[in-house]
């Protein structure tokens, strides 16, 4: 089950650029340019649930918590700079490509996104 939503989540990683992957703390965990914009959770510390961790933008935590509890989630460690844990099972691709993308324009130098535009990359990922 695990490897069906890790699939999902590699496939929109790497179609950000300079994205590379890793194991930080038992977990795949994805990075741009040595800096972390996606932790995945599979059952992290017996959590019941396989997930990601990413940054959000300010305030946008506690609305998604808010307005879909069964979605998203204040991730440990993380969750109180801000990051939302969205539990894979409960999200379509294209929204969780959208979670993914804004957590890599949060981390990601401001050269490299420019080169990401979520109209283009969508498209893409229709065709």
């Amino acid at each position: 089950m695990f490897e069906h939503h890790l699939k999902r989540v590699r496939e929109i990683c790497f179609k950000l650029p300079e994205t590379t992957e890793k194991l930080s703390h038992g977990e795949p965990t994805f990075f741009v340019r040595k800096r972390v914009f996606v932790m995945f959770d599979n059952d992290h510390h017996g959590s019941g649930h396989i997930a990601v961790w990413l940054p959000a933008a300010h305030g946008l935590q506690e609305m998604l918590i808010e307005s879909e509890p069964d979605t998203f989630f204040k991730p440990p460690y993380v969750g109180h700079k801000g990051w939302i844990g969205i539990r894979l099972d409960h999200i379509s691709d294209e929204d969780l490509a959208f979670h993914i993308i804004d957590g890599w324009k949060l981390i990601a130098p401001k050269n490299l996104q420019a080169q990401v535009e979520t109209a283009s990359w969508e498209t893409e990922e229709k065709e």
